[in-house]
Order: C-alpha cells, then sequence, then structure tokens
C-alpha cells in the first residue's frame, strides 16, 4: 500500500502537534520548576534572618551583663585571679622512625 499524500500529511500534522506538545510540556515544567526555586529562596532567606536572629541572641546571652546576674541568683560568684590557672596540655613525644629490616 502506497501512502497518499493525505496520508503524509496526517503524518506531518501529528508529527507537529507532538513537537508542540512536548515544547508547551517542557515551558510549563520549567515554570514549574522556577516557581519552586523562588519559593526554597524566599524560604533560605527566612531560615537566615532567623539564624542571625538566633546568633545575635546568643552573643548577648553569653555576655557579662548577662551572665554575672544570672551566676549572682545561682549563688556563684566571679573567679578570683589568684584562682585562674591555666593547663597546659604535655608536649608530645617526637615520632621516632620505625626501625626498617635491611640485609
Amino acid at each position: 500500500m502506497r501512502l497518499r499524500g493525505r496520508h503524509w500529511f496526517f503524518i506531518w500534522l501529528v508529527a507537529a502537534c507532538a513537537a508542540l506538545w512536548l515544547v508547551i510540556w517542557r515551558q510549563t515544567d520549567g515554570f514549574r520548576t522556577a516557581r519552586a526555586l523562588g519559593e526554597v529562596r524566599e524560604q533560605r532567606a527566612v531560615l537566615e534572618g532567623q539564624r542571625a536572629n538566633l546568633e545575635r541572641r546568643i552573643r548577648a546571652a553569653q555576655s557579662r551583663e548577662q551572665l554575672i546576674p544570672r551566676a549572682a541568683r545561682l549563688g556563684l560568684r566571679a573567679a578570683r585571679d589568684s584562682e585562674i590557672f591555666r593547663i597546659t596540655a604535655p608536649a608530645q613525644a617526637p615520632a621516632t622512625p620505625a626501625p626498617s629490616s635491611g640485609p
């Protein structure tokens, strides 16, 4: 059976419709991905803001203005200079090479 002109026309029409459908699907998927990326970027900005706020609160809570009154309420006091001493780690012995078994 030979394909006539109308058969070729329908084959090309189906091929063109499939190509157009593929382009539309790809564009729609790209828009969906771009929207999701925008949402993730917004969420990241919010989380970075929360992180900066928490770091600021941690620095404020570690300050002497905050720690000394809290320590006093717990019955603690600041150490005197004579009570502060440094503990140094012992020096490590130099590594000696392993004896080689030679001739």
